[in-house]
């Protein structure tokens, strides 16, 4: 079971290998709040006011951008939802998008920019 830690220290890199179904949960019980649902994982942040918001965005838009790993972000005025997939995992009938760890290295890192930034 990896740890917020070991996240913290992995870099993302290029992968064809998905999660499989059962290594979730101890994934996600790495990184709390974020969910899976539809070969994604999903958070979403509540922030004071729109600067605070943008401030989350360009505080993780090194993260991402570094690890070349880059999530859907839907942004309203004092909400924000990251949501993370990787393209280059198939799934057992060829389609494109699933869960690889580099979804979870990111979130882990986004958790942490939060913690030291926005709590």
């Amino acid at each position: 079971m990896p740890t917020m830690t070991e996240l913290l220290a992995r870099k993302c890199h290029r992968t064809e290998t998905g999660l499989a179904a059962t290594e979730l949960p101890d994934y996600l019980s790495a990184v709390p709040g974020w969910t899976c649902a539809d070969a994604a994982i999903t958070k979403s942040f509540t922030f004071k006011n729109y600067y605070e918001t943008l401030s989350f965005i360009n505080a993780i838009a090194y993260v991402i951008h570094a690890e070349d790993h880059h999530p859907t972000i839907t942004l309203s005025y004092q909400h924000c939802q990251i949501t993370f997939t990787t393209d280059s995992v198939k799934d057992a009938a060829g389609n494109k998008g699933g869960i690889s760890e580099n979804d979870f290295i990111c979130a882990a890192k986004i958790e942490a920019i939060v913690q030291q930034s926005f709590s």
